[in-house]
């Protein structure tokens, strides 16, 4: 372990954390990296293989429990919600990275994929967000909006309704800035751009593009990030980060 991680490990020992999307992507990155430093990790996700994976893989680095959950049903997300709650009474991190994206011309795209990545990228981020308040209040705790350079601005038509659902979570990020920063909360937004991940791998096959995991931006960068900014001292709070691949298109 270097001194860079060393310090980090002494900040983050023994906090907990809850990690959706963590079955693939930034979302198993970010849960694996906080595991490694000894941060008792909860982790949701919708498919039982790789959500089985993941958890016995953060298991080798630090405690580990898995929620096997579509966040965009209902009756999903309130289970989890009240599954989480019965297992742990504190929460430090909580990290929103689960999301669902699909593309096309307005003129063409259905109004069911608009409502699922609503329900996925939109709704369920604010429930859980809205509902663990008092215990992220309790901890001082610290929320990380995973978003898309796409939540800023839009330069391609057949994204629309996924980068309506971005600029929403970003509206919501900052206003839950506002509301908890005087608790000691502090509030972070992401904006990635093309990352190496199923998602993007299914993107570059919808644009018929040759898809070159080593020319996008790693999960991995991507998780040393979030870790950085949530070792900072106290006194400082970032709160937006954009980042884009190296190797530009």
């Amino acid at each position: 372990m270097s001194p860079d991680q060393s310090d980090q490990a002494s900040c983050l020992r023994g906090r907990i954390a809850l990690v959706t999307g963590a079955t693939s992507g930034v979302g198993r990155a970010i849960a694996l990296a906080l595991a490694s430093l000894g941060v008792e990790v909860y982790l949701t996700g919708r498919d039982p293989e790789r959500l089985r994976d993941i958890v016995e893989r953060a298991r080798q680095l630090s405690s580990a429990s898995g929620f096997l959950v579509d966040l965009s049903v209902e009756e999903d997300l309130r289970s989890c919600l009240r599954d989480f709650q019965d297992k742990t009474h504190r929460l430090d991190i909580l990290i929103l990275s689960a999301a669902v994206m699909h593309q096309d011309l307005m003129e063409h795209a259905r109004i069911e994929d608009l409502d699922v990545q609503y329900a996925l990228n939109v709704r369920a981020p604010y429930v859980l967000t809205k509902s663990l308040i008092p215990m992220l209040a309790a901890a001082r705790g610290q929320v990380v909006f995973m978003n898309s350079t796409l939540g800023l601005s839009v330069r391609r038509p057949e994204v629309g309704q996924y980068a309506a659902t971005k600029h929403a979570l970003k509206a919501i990020a900052d206003s839950v800035r506002e509301e908890l920063n005087p608790k000691g909360v502090r509030v972070l937004s992401l904006y990635l751009g093309r990352t190496a991940t199923p998602m993007q791998e299914a993107v570059h096959r919808r644009e018929g593009k040759v898809y070159q995991p080593d020319k996008l931006l790693q999960a991995e960068d991507v998780a040393s990030v979030v870790v950085h900014a949530l070792t900072l001292p106290c006194t400082a709070e970032v709160t937006d980060i954009s980042i884009r691949p190296m190797a530009k298109s």
